[in-house]
């Protein structure tokens, strides 16, 4: 969601910023933009639509200079428009922003009476004109201070100047930024993967922090302008994970990652020596913690909801789940003893942050449980547990929703453990399952062949039902969510015993029903539900388990098994035929399945 990168340099910047925009295309976008200086002018270009646009622009119209910025816009304030793209500019500075700034309205309703005219619908166009207007009387630096000063909102932002051939601004608040150092030149990026094809040293800001960034130099400054000093992190070089190989898609690459990354995963946190789960450093004791409540959106909040079950049925703990951003506005009672969990791939989620930050505010214990372990979110925790996944490129989380299931349950049997809640002989035997994990899972990916021709009737579906319950209910939310967002047909995720009392109004002949009825307590209930749906008409999709007791089979439409294995780790295995039912009906509509349409990988604004 809105990509940032800036470059100065003592050579031209142009191909540089294209190929680093390049590496933002994952987020989500849906215009993109450059800004150059030189001879002492601005020169900018836009394009709506792809950066391969903006690069066939760029050849037609050719803009030299050793410093500038680009970004990838996805619309927030005005329609995805050429006009609307970023950079915006006046004569004598240029303006990328991520974020929205919220007294946009108020602050151009001010700049008008100023004189200034305005040509885009964007809320970020006020940002250059308060820049430009407080120039006419201050520095660069207290204009900078005084511009941060009036916006309200969120905001990552890259600033250049028409009289300052070697500098560029960053600032933040709320949104992600990061400076990356180089040899003779310095770079500015919201993500630290469109940094790393040119450097693996960077700083990231923290909120209220602006930068100056010369080719040679950079300064850090907090909210009142004082100067700091700021850590120099050095990034892995992990490059080929961000490559699809021979796989058409990244999302197909990472589904079938999902072996390996469960193993890796299972590897870190896995003492095999003394099958016992190794947590380091966890900061409190175990009296410390009576009450738990775990923080997400989307899929992360369906890999919350999915331990709630796990944390129920093996500690005593009082566990709530909450969308990261209704969190935020309600009156919380804050309680010292209990452990907020905050659950990202990115580590950057606006809405997750923002509740994070509450929390740090009010001085609760903290803890993320993030694929991005430099991420803001993992940074701004009292504890960090990774997910250990490696890059997730498609914007539809797959392998991080399984990472983030993976790290959730490790901590359950730990705390469970330790609380003396669960036996160490149950403990002994849920660590040995855990490490059969992997396998289980490849040999799920293997036997999935059926999905692609199920696939096609959902595709062409108006609408479709996901039921199931206990654990089941959650994987339900999840596949329906992964159907919406890569083959934008609808379809919703319900508790199976909910759908007398309304949803059954929605069943009708021909439409496609998922049924997730694994061999658990909730078995014989649910395939009671699912005949309810058959009897109106429904073609029932059953996934269960392989089991030797007889499927009820009667007018099933189709039956996907998955591998057997103890209840806890079901739905893991449940997961994946439902990542696949959702690839191949957008494959099937010939949709852009790794950037699907208003999407964003990293969610970075509210």
């Amino acid at each position: 969601m809105c990509g940032i990168i800036g470059i100065t340099s003592n050579k031209p910047v142009s191909s540089a910023i294209i190929n680093s925009l390049k590496k933002l295309e994952y987020r989500g976008y849906d215009s993109a933009g450059i800004a150059t200086l030189s001879n002492g002018f601005i020169n900018e270009i836009k394009s709506e639509g792809r950066v391969d646009n903006l690069e066939k622009n760029l050849i037609n119209k050719k803009i030299e200079g050793n410093i500038g910025i680009g970004h990838v816009r996805w619309a927030t304030h005005g329609i995805p428009s050429t006009i609307n793209a970023h950079p915006h500019s006046s004569e004598t500075v240029s303006v990328v922003h991520n974020g929205i700034i919220e007294n946009s309205t108020k602050l151009k309703e001010y700049l008008i009476s100023r004189g200034h005219i305005f040509k885009s619908q964007t809320d970020t166009e006020v940002i250059v004109h308060l820049i430009t207007e407080y120039l006419k009387e201050n520095d660069l630096k207290k204009s900078i201070l005084k511009m941060l000063g009036k916006l309200q909102g969120s905001f990552a932002l890259g600033i250049i100047f028409k009289d300052q051939p070697d500098l560029i601004i960053g600032a933040r608040r709320g949104s992600p930024l990061a400076v990356g150092y180089g040899p003779n030149e310095n770079y500015l990026g919201s993500d630290s993967y469109a940094l790393k094809s040119m450097t693996n040293k960077i700083s990231y800001l923290n909120d209220g922090e602006f930068c100056i960034i010369k080719k040679n130099q950079v300064e850090f400054f907090d909210e009142k302008g004082k100067k700091i000093n700021k850590k120099v992190l050095e990034l892995s070089s992990d490059e080929k994970n961000y490559d699809k190989g021979d796989y058409k898609h990244f999302m197909a690459k990472e589904i079938e990652e999902q072996p390996l990354t469960i193993k890796n995963c299972v590897k870190e946190y896995i003492d095999n020596i003394n099958n016992d789960i190794n947590i380091y450093n966890f900061p409190w004791k175990k009296e410390e913690i009576n009450s738990l409540t775990l923080i997400g959106c989307g899929t992360a909040y369906n890999s919350c909801l999915t331990a709630k079950y796990w944390f129920d049925e093996m500690t005593n703990l009082d566990v709530n789940v909450d969308v990261a951003s209704e969190f935020r506005y309600r009156k919380n009672k804050f309680k010292k003893d209990n452990l907020y969990i905050f659950v990202s791939q990115s580590g950057e989620t606006a809405d997750t942050y923002a509740a994070l930050d509450l929390c740090n505010k009010n001085k609760m214990k903290t803890a993320s449980i993030v694929n991005v372990i430099e991420s803001s979110i993992a940074r701004d925790s009292n504890f960090v547990l990774p997910i250990h996944c490696g890059p997730e490129i498609g914007v539809a989380s797959t392998k991080a929703f399984l990472g983030q299931m993976l790290v959730l349950y490790i901590l359950v049997l730990k705390l469970s453990f330790l609380r003396e809640e669960l036996k160490k002989d149950n403990y002994i035997q849920k660590i040995k399952s855990l490490k059969q994990l992997p396998d289980l899972v490849e040999k799920t990916i293997m036997s999935q062949n059926k999905i692609q021709l199920v696939a096609n009737t959902f595709a062409e579906a108006k609408g479709s039902m996901f039921l199931g319950r206990g654990l089941s209910y959650p994987i339900a939310l999840e596949g329906a969510l992964k159907l919406k967002e890569l083959s934008y047909t609808h379809a919703e995720g319900y508790p199976a015993g909910e759908m007398k009392h309304g949803p059954l109004a929605l069943i009708e002949n021909g439409m496609p029903v998922v049924v997730l009825a694994p061999r658990d307590s909730y078995y014989s209930k649910i395939t009671s539900n699912m005949q309810e749906v058959i009897a109106r008409g429904a073609k029932v999709l059953l996934i269960t388990n392989k089991n030797k007791d007889d499927v009820v089979s009667e007018n099933i439409w189709e039956t996907i098994e998955v591998e057997d294995t103890n209840v806890d780790l079901l739905p893991f295995l449940l997961t994946i035929p439902l990542q696949k039912l959702a690839y191949y009906s957008a494959l099937k509509k010939g949709y852009d399945i790794d950037k699907p349409r208003n999407l964003a990988k990293s969610v970075t604004v509210e």
